[in-house]
């Protein structure tokens, strides 16, 4: 405690989180606070999203197909190990920037509990001098130490002092997406027989669909302010820039920015018209937040087919890889399907991943 604050009574317990020089490369951090995942939580994501996938709904259908019962939604667990990762990683951050190399490795199931470890792999000071990129790889365990998750991410953190030189920089190579052999693990063999399109509220499967193909998704989701807090508040993901209105009036913005993954988890519950079979997501190759989302506006998703695979040893499931694109308050009727550099400036999300589909 300085003097300034042992005369003012001030304590120093409390964590102002870590800004950009503070990390170092090879460092590795044990997330506080491990969380068991409970049937409240799976209501509570419904309520915020109205995911529909048959799976992840019906404990009779999931136990029908070969599961032990209603698996966690793919995207609450990424949720909550993310949120973890947080007041260590992004609690200063500007924004979340993207994802890498995200595997799904076992089921996670109501009752579970989950913590998180991370490792920094890379460091980029900006241009700027007051901000840095900061790459880590972060495993989500469950309570027997089993590894259910694990993925890269890379954050814009501000820097507590700009003079201050970055400890080391290195921009690690990424795989630019997750290897067919590698995306069966976390879904049991399934009884494709038992399988009900009728419940499952779609007749497509797997050898429905083709390369090169682009599906509308058509309906529209309006995020309302109260959504995003209950969503950050349940994933205990307290970065300043979605939790603190008072402070977000002094950045550039104005106000508070919706949570990445809120947009995310938009985009699939939304998906599901058109890919109601396409029941887990296996891998994660890429993403990036590519503009805000506020509340007020409202989520619209379309999705390209961009490769197709088996999965090594499996014949109830095969493997889509889609890129999903996110707009806002644009529906993709009238949307040019712009990709790249010339990407429209409604989009907010640009989502690479693989899918596993009953076949």
């Amino acid at each position: 405690m300085t003097a300034d604050n042992k005369a003012s009574g001030v304590s120093q317990k409390t964590d102002p989180g870590r800004f950009f020089e503070h990390f170092r490369i090879g460092e590795v951090i044990r997330h506080a606070t491990p969380r068991t995942i409970t049937t409240g939580d799976v209501a509570l994501y419904t309520a915020l999203y109205g995911p529909r996938f048959a799976v992840q709904s019906s404990d009779a259908f999931a136990r029908s197909i070969g599961y032990a019962r209603s698996p966690v939604d793919d995207l609450l667990v990424f949720h909550v190990v993310f949120g973890k990762t947080v007041p260590d990683i992004s609690l200063n951050a500007v924004a979340n920037l993207g994802y890498a190399e995200g595997r799904f490795l076992r089921p996670v199931y109501p009752g579970d509990t989950i913590s998180t470890v991370s490792e920094v792999i890379g460091l980029k000071e900006n241009s700027n001098r007051k901000t840095g990129v900061v790459y880590v790889r972060s495993t989500g365990y469950n309570q027997n130490g089993e590894a259910v998750l694990a993925y890269v991410r890379w954050v814009m953190v501000r820097k507590a002092d700009e003079s201050a030189a970055p400890t080391g920089e290195h921009v690690p190579q990424l795989e630019k997406a997750v290897a067919a052999a590698d995306l069966g693990a976390a879904v049991p063999a399934l009884d494709v027989g038992a399988w009900s399109n009728e419940l499952a509220g779609s007749r497509y499967r797997f050898d429905d669909y083709e390369v090169g193909e682009r599906i509308d998704h058509v309906d529209g989701m309006t995020v309302e302010e109260a959504e995003q807090q209950i969503a950050t508040r349940l994933y205990q993901n307290t970065a300043k820039v979605h939790f603190d209105g008072h402070a977000a009036k002094d950045t550039r913005f104005g106000k508070r920015l919706i949570y990445g993954g809120v947009v995310i988890s938009l985009a699939r519950a939304l998906s599901f018209n058109g890919l109601g079979n396409a029941f887990h997501i296996a891998a994660i190759n890429g993403g990036r937040h590519v503009a805000p989302l506020f509340s007020g506006d409202t989520v619209y998703a379309w999705t390209e087919v961009l490769d197709k695979a088996e999965v090594p040893g499996r014949s109830d499931v095969g493997a889509l890889r889609l890129r999903t694109i996110a707009t806002k308050n644009q529906p993709c009727a009238a949307h040019p399907y712009k990709v790249g550099e010339d990407m429209d400036p409604s989009v907010i999300l640009d989502f690479d991943y693989w899918v596993l589909v009953v076949r």
